[in-house]
């Protein structure tokens, strides 16, 4: 077998270290990848492969990018979802004795990425551990680049998607029993872009990830950090910890706090319902404009922007914390003035989280801290303004917020203004603040008249007018005497190099001057080098004082940025209540209403509660604006329970501990689900998992199946709700099958809604109002004329419907409705029918004149004729 070459030998040695991995192998000005790496590099990176000779008999496949533009071509691998292992030279070239050492510096997955220019900075970049066992799911979720770190338990796998859905991490690691857990793994993957991966068994030892976590927080004890009800969240967090040093290969400095939760201080958001909602994103586009969160975020930092993001995400059910924000958010809508200074000083902050989690892991250049230095002093300013409001939350944040004066002079003092990004460039040091560095610049620029000044004062010393002082790359520095001035050299010049005509000599002055200007660019890097790693550390030393001034930074802009959106569009203070009325003077859709103009959209009023008025049944043509009504109600009340202001002329919300939405469907191909069954899945969520204080929206339930079917569904559905022993939920239900209407006499806690129209002959104009009662008429007609359909099939279609309206099943259901029971639903639907007779059935035959028939009349008559036989035998 063919000898390799031992920097092959090496790098293998390290790939079977990182046999998962993409090895990223530093070479000279180069990262080169080999073998499978390079073939799966070259693919995903679009670069050149090429080949190498490394002993074996065949050239081993090698690929490979610059070392200046590593982050690049990594952020695109780790973006594809490859996990990548960087190995790097750990010792100088020039100074290496045989091949360079090379060891892995770290590993970069989806999830351990704290690169910001490849991350969205209004979103967190979140890692899930996930450890499942005996029916229960251990979570705990991280960000590295912003110090947040959760833990919590659940007990279904439901919820553990509710979870998943909220953080929406970008990487889930987990034991291999959450595989056959029977939760949906592809759906991780291939839908949602989460890179998932088990790890070893050893990961989740609970001694071993108790011990981590009291390593990491320095504590005798876990009670002392409130995990003492989380057993199993323990072990996903100590995992999850265990992992990150593995991967990072450092001191995980910015996480200084682990935040255990109930997943019951929240109201609870499921994936359908976020979708529906468009909660941070629109449904169609993806995008953030047209969501809720694109309307009310007007925050001015990146650490703002992500915890508003969070405040959409999970919405509270506790009074007093409700209440608390509402009273932060009208204090800076008393005071407009100060509201928009601090909004003004808040502007050139950058992302504190993010900056001192660089700094903590040492990948921090020079800007960062003069970005960090500049974001800090800000901080004054907006702390002196604050101190002026009375709310108490608010001077809570500010008690919380440290001015970090000590650390904006340390970087103010020792870095210029604008420094180079590389370290490695130098001349980012302040002058005067080390005099070794200056001394060394000053050799740098001045050498050459400080030789000048040495040649004259040695001329005039020794008499020895031709005397000269000059540079060879071999000997260094010289004085040069010509033989004819031999016997006047002094007797402290020593003898360095004999030429045939002259002499070469060095002084003890001019070997020091020597040493300090040959020697000044690699000592004054050195220098610059180490004083930067000294001021870092000392930053870094302060994480927790900065990790908790950057919260409230976040907090303020937060609040001021709902003050000032609540100031802009006229939204309203709302009452909270815990009765369970929900009383909505005059709601607008926070978003529909910023897409059109204010002035033509029109408001509507909305009242529930748990007595006579749980359930909304709304019916009226499509396009006139039930979805959009029932929506803006939901987002009205989830806006309220953020602690926001409402798009509203009043409102008394009552808490909600869930929403519920079920509006519309498609199919799911994927997995060979029909839009009927998509919606069947989402309405058997909602009905297991509502409670009599959950909201429900409810979009024409039945409408993806036959009429009967459909309507004996939505039917059992709401008796189902409304019967207060089994739910007895909240509810706005949209719905085109009138017969439901019958049920306002029936249960007492339905009512009837319609969206009004005005009907110009043969047109409608929608008049977008909620109005009691229920409609009689869906439009479809004029719909479809509105849409474009064209001309033709209006018209048949007008036909049509008089004559199916001639034995209108709607008008003969409603004789039935007061009678109607599910479990006799069957029966009824067959009496529905008119009884009909073989010989109408032969009359009908004999009567028609096939020779004057269209092939479309042909068919139809056939259809029809047909319906009755079945009819006819169903009888």
């Amino acid at each position: 077998m063919a000898k390799l070459s031992p920097m092959m030998e090496q790098y293998l040695n390290s790939k079977k270290q990182y046999s998962d991995c993409i090895l990223m192998y530093r070479l000279g000005d180069f990262y080169e990848m080999f073998f499978e790496d390079a073939v799966t590099a070259a693919r995903e990176l679009e670069i050149t492969l090429t080949g190498k000779d490394c002993g074996m008999e065949e050239r081993a496949p090698m690929c490979g990018v610059p070392y200046h533009a590593l982050e690049v071509y990594l952020n695109k691998l780790v973006s594809k979802g490859y996990k990548v292992a960087i190995g790097e030279q750990m010792e100088d070239p020039k100074n290496a004795k045989g091949i360079v050492r090379r060891e892995v510096t770290r590993v970069v997955t989806a999830g351990t990425n704290f690169n910001t220019e490849a991350l969205d900075e209004t979103k967190n970049n979140y890692l899930m551990s996930i450890i499942y066992l005996d029916g229960l799911f251990g979570i705990s979720t991280a960000d590295i680049t912003t110090g947040d770190y959760y833990v919590t338990e659940v007990d279904s796998i439901r919820k553990l998607t509710d979870e998943i859905s909220k953080f929406m991490p970008s990487e889930i690691i987990c034991n291999n029993a959450f595989y056959v857990s029977g939760y949906d793994i592809e759906t991780l993957n291939s839908r949602l872009n989460i890179s998932i991966s088990p790890l070893d068994a050893w990961y989740f030892d609970d001694i071993l990830c108790r011990r981590t976590l009291m390593e990491q927080f320095k504590v005798m004890d876990l009670s002392g950090l409130g995990l003492g009800d989380y057993p199993l969240g323990v072990i996903a967090a100590g995992s999850l910890l265990q992992y990150l040093k593995e991967t990072q290969k450092t001191s995980l400095g910015n996480l200084t706090v682990i935040t255990p939760y109930s997943t019951e201080k929240y109201m609870v958001i499921d994936t359908s319902t976020r979708r529906n909602l468009e909660l941070t994103e629109t449904l169609r586009e993806k995008q953030k404009k047209g969501s809720l969160l694109g309307v009310l975020d007007r925050t001015r930092t990146a650490m703002g922007a992500r915890m508003l993001r969070n405040f959409i995400t999970q919405p509270l059910i506790d009074k007093n914390e409700i209440l608390a924000r509402q009273g932060a958010i009208e204090e800076f809508n008393n005071f407009l003035m100060d509201r928009d200074e601090v909004r003004e000083y808040l502007n050139p902050i950058y992302d504190l989280e993010r900056l001192v989690a660089k700094i903590s892991y040492r990948s921090a250049n020079p800007r960062d801290l003069a970005a960090f230095k500049n974001s800090m002093e800000m901080i004054p300013f907006i702390k002196s303004i604050l101190l002026n409001f009375k709310n108490s939350l608010i001077s809570g944040v500010v008690d919380k917020m440290d001015t970090l004066e000590d650390i904006t002079s340390l970087i103010a003092d020792a870095i210029i203004d604008d420094p180079p990004v590389s370290i490695k460039e130098g001349g980012f040091i302040r002058e005067g603040y080390n005099e070794e560095i200056d001394r060394l610049r000053l050799a740098k620029t001045e050498g050459k008249k400080w030789l000048a000044q040495l040649e004259a004062r040695e001329r005039e010393r020794s008499g020895i007018k031709s005397l000269k002082v000059k540079y060879n790359k071999v000997f260094g520095y010289c004085i040069e005497i010509t033989n004819t001035y031999k016997d006047n050299v002094p007797q402290d010049y020593t003898r360095k190099q004999t030429l045939v005509n002259a002499e070469r000599y060095i002084t003890p002055e001019l070997k020091e001057l020597e040493e300090t200007i040959l020697g000044a660019q690699d000592k004054l890097f050195s220098i610059e080098y180490d004083l930067y790693n000294d001021i870092r550390d000392k930053i870094s030393s302060q994480v927790l004082r900065i990790l908790s001034t950057a919260k409230a930074i976040a907090e303020i802009d937060v609040y001021s940025s709902l003050a000032y959106v609540a100031e802009r569009n006229g939204y309203v203070r709302p009452q909270i209540n815990e009765k369970g009325l929900i009383d909505i003077k005059e709601g607008r859709h926070p978003v529909v209403e910023k897409m059109i103009s204010n002035e033509l959209f029109v408001s509507n009023d909305t009242f529930l509660d748990n007595g006579k008025n749980r359930i909304s049944i709304i019916t009226g043509p499509n396009m006139a604006g039930k979805s959009t009504y029932m929506r803006q109600a939901a987002l009205i009340v989830l806006m309220a329970q953020i602690g926001s202001f409402v798009p509203a002329a009043s409102a008394n919300i009552g808490i909600c501990d869930r929403i519920f939405t079920r509006v519309g469907a498609s199919d799911d191909l994927a997995s060979g689900q029909s839009t009927f069954m998509v919606e069947m899945t989402e309405v058997a969520n909602i009905l297991r998992n509502a409670t009599p204080k959950s909201l429900l929206i409810l979009d024409e339930i039945g409408r993806g199946t036959s009429t009967f079917d459909g309507l004996s569904i939505a039917w059992a559905v709401i008796e189902y709700i409304a019967n207060p022993k089994i739910l007895g939920a909240k509810t706005l239900f949209a719905t085109h099958y009138h017969e439901l209407t019958e049920l306002e006499g029936m249960l007492e806690s339905v009512n009837n809604y319609c969206i009004a129209v005005k009907e110009k002959g043969d047109d409608i104009i929608f008049l977008r109002k909620i109005v009691k009662g229920g409609a009689d008429r869906s439009y479809g007609i004029q719909v479809a004329k509105l849409a474009g359909v064209p001309e033709a099939v209006i018209h048949r279609a007008k036909e049509i419907a008089v004559e199916l309206g001639n034995a209108d099943i709607a008008i003969k259901a409603s004789g039935h409705s007061k009678d109607f029971d599910l479990h006799t639903m069957e029966n009824e639907q067959m009496t529905l029918f008119d009884v009909v007779k073989d010989d109408d059935i032969i009359d009908e035959l004999k009567g028609i004149d096939i020779g004057n028939l269209t092939p479309v009349e042909a068919l139809n008559t056939l259809y029809k004729l047909q319906n009755k036989v079945k009819n006819r035998w169903k009888s």
